[in-house]
Order: C-alpha cells, then sequence, then structure tokens
C-alpha cells in the first residue's frame, strides 16, 4: 500500500528542506579565505625553508603560503621587513601553536607597516613569491633567510587567553562549622 501525503504537509517538508539546504549554503562558507582565489592554484604548498636554502635557483620566483610567529619588524628604505618564525599551518591557514618549525624566513613589504600593530608575538599567513636568500646574523652565526615578496598578508586576530578558575571550596561536604574544620586545608 502506498501511503500518500496531503498538500500541508508536503508544505511544511518543503520547509523543512529549504531551511536545511540553505542554512547548509551559509554555514559552508563562514570561514573567510586567507589564500584569494586567484592565488590558489599558482601556490606550491609543497615548498620548505630548507629546500629553498638548499638550492634557491631552483625556486627562485616560485609561489609559496607560509605563516608563523613574527620575532621582529624592520622599517627599512625598501619597505617593512618582518622576521618570522615558521609554524606548520592547520587547516584555516593559521599558524599552530606547537614547539616545531622549519626555521626562519623575511617578508620585504615596499610600504610601510606599522610595528605597533605588526608586534612580535602575533601569528601570521604570507602568500607570494621567492625572490632572495640574505644572510643576517642570529647571535654569532649568520643564517641564510627565505626572502618573500608578499601577494597577500594576513595578520591573524589574538587569540583571548584561558582563565582557568579553581573553586576555593574542599571538592566534598565539611560538616564542621566555617570557622573550624579538622578535616581538611581548605577550612584552615
Amino acid at each position: 500500500m502506498v501511503e500518500s501525503f496531503n498538500e500541508g504537509e508536503l508544505r511544511s517538508m518543503r520547509k523543512v528542506y529549504y531551511f536545511f539546504f540553505i542554512s547548509l549554503i551559509i554555514f559552508s562558507g563562514c570561514a573567510p579565505s586567507v589564500v584569494p582565489k586567484e592565488l590558489k592554484k599558482s601556490i606550491n604548498t609543497k615548498i620548505t625553508i630548507s629546500d629553498v636554502v638548499k638550492n634557491f635557483e631552483r625556486y627562485k620566483g616560485k609561489m609559496v603560503l607560509w605563516g608563523g610567529k613574527i620575532l621582529r619588524v624592520v622599517n627599512k628604505k625598501e619597505g617593512t621587513m618582518i622576521e618570522v618564525l615558521q609554524l606548520p599551518l592547520d587547516r584555516n591557514k593559521r599558524p599552530k601553536d606547537v614547539d616545531i618549525s622549519g626555521g626562519r624566513f623575511l617578508i620585504i613589504y615596499p610600504g610601510f607597516l606599522d610595528s605597533v600593530i605588526y608586534w612580535p608575538g602575533r601569528d601570521i599567513t604570507v602568500v607570494g613569491r621567492i625572490c632572495d636568500i640574505r644572510k643576517l646574523p642570529i647571535g654569532e652565526i649568520e643564517y641564510k633567510y627565505p626572502v618573500i615578496k608578499p601577494k597577500k598578508i594576513h595578520l591573524w586576530k589574538i587569540n583571548p587567553e584561558e582563565i582557568k578558575v579553581y573553586h576555593e571550596y574542599p571538592p566534598y561536604p565539611c560538616w564542621y562549622p566555617y570557622w573550624w574544620c579538622p578535616c581538611c586545608p581548605y577550612c584552615w
């Protein structure tokens, strides 16, 4: 026996399907993309900092997507130089908060970026072309930095710190008056 629906039931089912379909469309595109669509196809995600340092001529002019923590920002005549400690990126292309790094790289932005906004410790993601290798001192050693000419820089918002509040009362009921309790250090 085939069951048929009346017109009212069909309308309510359509409303549910439309609501589900529209909410799926809206919420699937909530996170804005860090990488512009026109640059996505030209990015080589397999290139690492050590690859570039070892064989610069092979990777010169290649488009990369790297990110990490800002270590230093210096405004120079040629533009703003940002020194970045590379960190692996998560699925949103934000640097992960881990103790693993592929090295350091430089971003040379052709204009002025304020060092009060781009301060050390902030997370940054950059899409750009590898254009040079520079040797700069870190302590007493010379370090080879791959230099990126940026096409897109994304400075991430600061994550609020978690504040953990611990309860100051005993985890079990105290049967003595609050001014004196021999059973626990909470009441001493």
